[in-house]
């Protein structure tokens, strides 16, 4: 059984591939050792909902008879530091370790910075014997950091999807953060692909 879970979680990790850029070339980043990271979560759309307000306001009234509808509001956005992020760059640098490229936010001495535009995200859900993962949109630009009207690299990554922990993984911004950690390996497969 476990055999079929790893097979499963595996070939759902290689599914999602990573869209041509629309503006450079990977091959305009051989060489780069390292990126300054920055999030950007302005306007993101979640799931279904014209505006992430609306999807807030629905998830707020169905917890408010139980008191935890501000405990849901801030738990939605303190994940973004506390979950997304760290799971990123936590992903990207022990992936990345054999080619010594690393990621970090506020990296002051790297030349590039890589700016990662979260456009959608759907949170998934797990009611026990039926669940479905996380998903992700995402713009990625890289721009020299001294100069960020010189941008070297747009591409956007969608169908990015949690792995599935064999069904376990009953919250919500555990199952996004995973979805980060598969974003930041695509990122790096298209980034050694590219720069061969």
């Amino acid at each position: 059984m476990r055999k079929i879970v790893l097979f499963i979680a595996l070939v759902i990790s290689t599914v999602t591939v990573a869209q041509k850029p629309t503006k450079g070339s990977f091959a305009n980043l051989k060489g780069v050792t390292e990126f300054n990271l920055i999030f950007d979560y302005e306007n993101l759309k979640v799931d279904k909902f014209k505006t992430e307000e609306d999807f807030l306001k629905d998830k707020m009234d169905k917890r408010e008879e139980k008191g935890t509808s501000e405990d849901f509001k801030a738990s939605w956005f303190a994940d973004r530091e506390a979950k997304y992020e760290p799971k990123f760059i936590e992903c990207f640098n022990n992936a990345s370790k054999k080619t010594g490229v690393t990621v970090q936010k506020d990296l002051t001495s790297a030349k590039y910075t890589m700016l990662i535009k979260t456009v959608w995200i759907y949170p998934g859900y797990n009611v026990g014997m039926v669940d479905q993962p996380a998903k992700l949109k995402t713009l990625i630009t890289v721009y020299e950091t001294d100069n960020p009207s010189k941008v070297v690299l747009v591409v956007p990554f969608e169908k990015i999807q949690s792995v599935d922990v064999m069904g376990m993984e009953y919250n919500s911004g555990s199952r996004i953060a995973s979805a980060y950690c598969t974003l930041a390996k695509q990122f790096l497969k298209s980034l050694k692909k590219g720069t061969k």
